[in-house]
């Protein structure tokens, strides 16, 4: 596999510039523990109101929107940062042509 740790788009294995970079980059581990840790607060409170504890239900609630809206926008932003260096890269490489991001 040729080096590629110059360029930020991987062009030998696909055609969709960020295809995988949610999971392959470890910046984003944050951001995906968030919204895992959003998805068991829910459980958590769909189990507790369940169970008739309301104030539990609620607070389960709140966590899991608080977590979740946190790991999404985290991963937003590491995102953001990914297409700016993109087009970064682009502007320092004029000669190479430029594709439009897809995502």
């Amino acid at each position: 596999m040729p080096n590629t740790s110059r360029d930020p788009v991987d062009h030998s294995r696909t055609y969709r510039q960020y295809a995988g970079e949610t999971m392959k980059a470890g910046k984003n581990a944050v951001g995906l523990i968030g919204v895992a840790l959003g998805v068991l607060s829910l459980v958590i409170a769909l189990f507790s109101f369940a169970n008739g504890s309301r104030t539990a239900g609620i607070v389960g609630v709140i966590m899991a929107v608080v977590l979740a809206g946190a790991g999404f926008a985290w991963i937003r932003y590491r995102h953001q940062k990914v297409v700016a260096k993109t087009e970064e890269w682009y502007r320092d490489h004029p000669e190479v042509p430029y594709e439009p991001p897809t995502a």
